[in-house]
């Protein structure tokens, strides 16, 4: 040991204060002739399981320990904000404990501000810890500053009181500031008056000495502030560094015990983890049974139900395969102690099917578990689909299971909450995630610290490359790759600072989350065997992340949201509606023929929106290349649609070998049993563990060790299983020969391998959500729209493809809409599938809550259908329905069907809202106070939806129409999009013509990257300031089947804003790119020119075609036919009737000069509402 001991040191889990990398620490402390270090984190113990198992490959003895907040009062004081900073070092077994403790209470019940103990329970939990004064954030430096020598001794006092003599130490500092000397001297006189042992620390925030200037610029993001900002906190000096023990030896000459005590306390502390032991909760099971004679009731029990459901659906099965299946599986779980873990996992599953919760079939290994599929944990048949129970639990390996599970997204929260219920809330826990300074955004985030201009500072951000697979290249890698970066940092001083310190700060942690699945269940409360804090909603979640919880002994549960679930429950339950209304029996999703021809048609074309994995541009030309025709190839190909065997050729190869272009051949001919169903090609995980199980006679657990091994690609490690694997293989009649090349051949595929279990559950899934689709399409859109309510963009795809489909989907409707989508009978809807409508739900307009929609339908319940708005407002509770509510439903169309009866159009609608409310709540006030009027009692015996009472006259003020902008304008404003038609409906024509591209052929992967010309409306338009000074632009287009980002730099500004302004439909073109990843695109429009379709129209257009039927036209529209082309813009286009005697003949009539007009949206909006739509046409 060194002769100096760094006993106060801040790693990157002080969040955004300490700059010192766990990777960089111990190497830095070798380098420095150091092999001991105390942890001591700003209040919490995030760090100390991630240092720990970093210090050990280093070779690297670690101090626990935390500077922690104490409270100047009562811990649980929320009028007193201030405390104090106090370093304490784990000790012992008993003092890591106390630590651990003290820091879940400091979040748990002291948090105000910062994580807060008080001193009563630093007293409780004193035993095993050693304590130091800290900084001049401690109590005795500050009560020295405020209270005098005599005040601050007394302190020191009474903290060698709570931690015992020998136990507590005034700490000295060797920054250069007055202030830190000044108590430095006071801290050794008052340690010769009291007895008390002295210690020299640093406070280390940061490596290197130069490191201070990017940790300056660390706390102004901290806080929020910029460099230039005089007031913002920040140190003084740059000495908060890894000094070595040299430095600190110079620094403390005249004290030389303060640096011999970091020696002694280094010595005293003595804390080791084995990282062996697992504290599983006890499931309680009923009285007379153990854990394992229970879950093998359980297990049989399931059997038999299984077995039911087989014999019910037709399924061909041999019962003792399944039996003796389980029996092997429960001989390995009961073994290794796992029963309990399958009971928990069975509990609050089997709870959530009884509660009516979807649950998914099986994710990752556990599928292959047929004990899971008996008891109902997975629904996937693991002998069906030929998956391995050792994939999962391995005899051979004791390692803990682990069920992941997927819940419906909207319910989950109550399957945690079950959980919380039974165990405990305290022993119930969240598990934490930290989420980091990646390179795009720390440089936004200096920048902001350095006052750059915002468009200067995310054009920088977007120079360095998109993650890959979720990993953010470094800066300093970017810098080498990009050109454009590269050159920046090359000649701009400023562009050069600001990239090297994002290069010192990327990686560090900016806060703290939450997992999104995780939670861990513990036998006592989660406190007593990690340190916890709260959620943002209250949660108590553990300071461990994921797999440091896991090596403190506590078992993980992943408890899922997918969306996919809800969807097909969603789906269902209409179905099951119709059918029940009919008299029909139930749908079954679990009981679907998977082998329907019909439905792999579909997916072969890539029709396969909504579907579960397969919507995305790539997937879908991968279909329509493989064109699947049974769920093998579902399975596979969900298991091959990954980088890997897509760069690698498998792919290609799998498809090739499929429809014949290559030859199915095998390695050797006794693997064609595994290999047959994916043509020779290994694609599963569970394929090697079987060749070397067939080929080399491994046991299934061995072959397990064989697939890790391969995929960790360690040399030494591999060319010992070659020499087993070949040994087996010859020993078995092999030639030694094809048994090496078979190892290699094994090898080179075990990396791209995906696990089979994982990929038949999501296959199952995938076909499930197809199958749907094809049978039930009304049903299956209802269900998508549902679930993606509130993403405008997805319900603007999933519209376009409803209607794509030849569905119809329908405005919100106060007497036929429930609070989501449905699905409702409409006799002669102009429909594929024949009488059904998409109805959409009150739910999703706009500022109408579940309250809002739970009041409508409580007043539709009790009186049947509304029949005008005044009526609404009568039996509506306008308290939860207000005017806002009322409004954004007549804007939406909400009330279309009701204003039918009348004759009344939206805008009079909206302008008897006021008097409509006014009366309603009139007669709801007197309601209330059991008052009512005369005509009141008159009409006492009128339905609740009759005729409007006498007493309530309705007046609906006489106003002009809205015209079809401003009635599609207030649709987008109440349901973030248009429903009964588009802007752009009336420049179809034009779009044809002049377009050569929608906004979703990129997007879905019909259009590649190149010049475009793409027609839309402008959304979300923002202008900003280049760095230069100039202005450029950037907006949404939006069409019929979505929107794409445009960019608009200055030239192009300068020439088109007027256009992008104008608030009318335009035409853009450009350069159009995708930004993002295959997986994640994002495409962008880089404007070169744009102009108003109107304007197109009024240059290309030469005549104006007015079709009218003979049969059905009127003297009075032929009089106001004349009207209004002679009040008509004079234009250059020449106006044509053509009048047609359907289906005989057709009379053209070209008429003269003076009916010259311009082919505006005036006159064709006039023509259209005189003969209907479409009336008209340009040529």
């Amino acid at each position: 040991m060194a002769e100096f001991t760094h006993l106060h040191l801040h790693t990157q889990y002080s969040l955004l204060d300490g700059a010192i990398r766990v990777k960089d620490l111990f190497p830095s402390l070798k380098q420095r002739g150091m092999d001991t270090v105390a942890i001591t984190d700003h209040g919490n113990m995030f760090g100390a399981i991630d240092v720990y198992t970093e210090a050990k490959n280093h070779d690297v003895k670690v101090i626990f320990g935390c500077e922690t907040y104490v409270a100047a009062a009562d811990l649980t004081d929320r009028t007193n904000r201030r405390n104090y900073h106090l370093v304490l070092l784990a000790e012992n077994e008993a003092g890591y404990k106390n630590l651990s403790y003290l820091n879940s209470m400091g979040y748990l019940k002291g948090f105000y501000y910062n994580p807060r103990v008080d001193k009563n329970l630093l007293r409780e939990r004193a035993q095993g810890l050693i304590a130091t004064s800290a900084c001049l954030g401690g109590e005795i430096a500050q009560t020295l500053t405020k209270g005098g020598v005599s005040a601050a001794e007394e302190v020191a006092r009474e903290y060698q009181d709570i931690f015992g003599k020998g136990n507590f130490f005034l700490e000295l500092m060797p920054t250069k500031t007055p202030e830190q000397q000044e108590l430095n001297e006071a801290l050794v006189k008052m340690a010769g008056r009291l007895d008390m042992p002295l210690v020299a620390t640093n406070d280390c925030h940061y490596i290197n000495q130069e490191d201070a200037a990017a940790h300056e610029v660390l706390l102004a993001i901290q806080t929020g502030k910029s460099l230039s900002d005089e007031r913002r906190l920040k140190h003084t000096v740059d000495s908060y560094y890894l000094k070595s023990p040299a430095e600190m030896n110079a620094a403390f000459t005249d004290v030389p015990q303060a640096l011999e005590n970091t020696i002694a306390i280094a010595q005293r502390c003595n804390v080791k983890h084995n990282f062996k032991d697992t504290y599983l909760p006890k499931y309680g099971v009923p009285e007379g049974q153990t854990l394992d004679t229970y879950i093998a009731e359980v297990v049989n029990r399931g059997l038999e139900k299984r077995f039911a459901h087989f014999a019910r659906i037709g399924y061909a099965f041999d019962p003792d395969k399944y039996r003796e299946r389980c029996k092997i599986e429960l001989a390995v779980i009961q073994k290794m102690g796992f029963s309990g873990y399958f009971l928990i996992v069975w509990d609050f599953i089997n709870w959530a099917k009884e509660h009516g919760i979807p649950v998914g079939p099986g994710r990752g290994s556990g599928a292959g578990s047929c004990v899971a599929f008996a008891m109902g944990i997975t629904d996937i048949d693991p002998l069906e689909f030929k998956l391995l129970f050792e994939r999962f639990l391995n005899p051979e390996r004791v390692s803990m299971p682990d069920f992941d599970v997927d819940f419906c997204m909207n319910r989950r929260d109550e399957v945690i909450k079950y959980v919380q219920e039974k165990y405990g809330r305290e022993h119930v826990a969240q598990i934490a995630t930290f989420h980091q300074l990646k390179a795009r955004g720390v440089i936004r985030d200096i920048a902001r610290a350095m006052e750059l201009p915002f468009a200067e500072a995310d054009k920088l951000a977007k120079l360095v490359p998109e993650p890959v697979q979720g990993k953010s290249p470094p800066v300093r890698e970017a810098i080498e790759s990009t050109p454009e970066l590269k050159q920046l940092y090359t000649e701009s001083a400023m562009h050069r600072e600001l990239l090297d310190i994002a290069a010192a700060l990327e990686g560090l942690n900016r806060h703290a989350g939450m997992h999104a699945a995780g939670i861990v269940i513990a036998e006592k409360p989660v406190y007593e065997y990690v340190p916890c804090f709260r959620g943002q909603n209250d949660e108590i979640v553990t300071q461990f992340a994921m797999k440091e919880v896991e090596k403190a002994g506590l078992v993980k549960f992943d408890f899922l949201g997918l969306k996919t679930l809800t969807v097909i429950q969603t789906c269902v339950r209409l179905i099951n509606e119709q059918r029940t209304a009919d008299g029909q029996p139930m749908f079954d999703e679990t009981a679907i023929p998977k082998d329907d021809a019909e439905v792999f048609k579909m997916i072969s074309r890539g029709d396969t929106t909504g579907v579960f994995q397969l919507e995305s541009s790539g997937f879908r030309e991968i279909l329509k290349k493989l064109k699947p025709d049974c769920l093998e190839d579902i399975v596979a190909a969900v298991a091959l649609y990954r980088p890997g065997p897509l760069e690698g050729g498998m792919v290609d190869d799998f498809i090739d070998r499929k429809h014949g272009r290559k030859k199915v051949e095998y390695p050797h001919p006794w693997l064609e049993s595994i290999l047959a169903d994916t043509y020779g090609v290994i694609v599963y995980q569970e394929q090697v563990m079987q060749i070397a199980q067939v080929l080399a006679g491994y046991s299934l657990g061995r072959a397990d060790l064989l697939r890790r091994a391969m995929g960790k690609k360690n040399k030494e490690i591999m060319d010992k299983e070659k020499a087993g694997f070949v040994e087996g293989a010859t020993g078995k009649g092999v030639d030694p020969k094809i048994a090496d090349s078979i190892f290699e051949l094994i090898a080179f595929f075990a990396g791209y391998g995906f696990n089979r279990s994982h990929s038949a559950a999501y296959g199952w899934i995938t076909y499930q959500t197809a199958y749907l689709k094809h049978h039930f399409p009304h049903e299956f859109m209802a269900g998508l729209m549902s679930c993606d309510a509130d993403n405008v963009d997805n319900i603007v795809k999933f519209i376009a493809e409803a209607r794509a489909m030849g569905l119809t989907v329908e405005r919100p409707d106060v007497d036929e809409s429930a609070a989501d989508f449905t699905v409702t009978a409409r006799l002669g809807a102009p429909d594929v599938s024949g009488g059904k409508v998409i109805r959409f739900g009150m739910g999703a307009v706009k500022g109408v809550g579940s309250t809002a929609v739970e009041a409508v339908l409580e007043a539709r319940k009790e009186g049947g259908a509304f029949n005008s708005v005044y009526d609404f407002c009568r039996r509506v509770d306008t308290q939860k329905c207000n005017r806002r509510v009322i409004e954004a439903l007549v804007k939406s169309g909400a009330f279309d069907g009701v204003a039918g009866i009348a004759g009344l159009h939206r805008a009079r609608l909206l302008a008897a809202l006021d008097a409509a409310i006014e009366a309603g709540a009139s007669e709801q006030r007197d309601r209330k106070s059991g008052q009512t009027s005369l005509f009141g009692l008159i009409d006492a015996s009128a339905p609740a939806g009759g005729t409007p009472s006498a007493a309530a006259p309705e007046v609906y003020p006489e106003v002009e129409p809205w015209t079809a902008k401003q009635l599609l304008a207030f649709e987008k404003e109440a349901l973030g999009f248009y429903i009964s038609g588009h802007p752009l409906d009336r420049y179809r024509g034009d779009l044809s013509r002049y377009a050569t591209a929608t906004t979703s052929d990129f997007v879905e992967g019909r259009r590649n990257a190149g010049e475009a010309s793409v027609g839309g409306i402008v959304a979300q338009y923002r202008e900003m300031i280049t760095k230069k000074g100039d202005k450029m632009a950037r907006f949404i287009l939006e069409d019929q089947s979505g929107g794409l980002e445009v960019v608009c730099f200055p030239k192009t500004f300068e020439r088109v804003r007027h256009v992008l302004v104008c608030d009318e439909p335009i035409l853009c073109t450009g350069k159009v790119q995708n930004e993002g990843t295959a997986e994640q695109a994002d495409w962008k429009i880089l404007l070169e020119n744009a102009t108003q379709i109107a304007e197109l129209r009024a240059q290309k257009t030469s005549r104006v075609d007015i079709h009218l039927n003979a049969d059905s036209v009127t003297r009075e529209q032929i009089a106001e036919l004349k009207t209004i082309l002679m009040g008509a813009p004079r234009g250059a286009c020449q106006a044509v009737v053509r009048l047609a005697i359907p289906q005989r003949s057709e009379t053209v009539i070209a008429l003269g000069e003076r009916w010259m007009v311009s082919p505006s949206d005036e006159l064709l909006g006039r023509l259209e509402r005189v003969f209907g739509d479409r009336v008209a046409t340009l040529a």
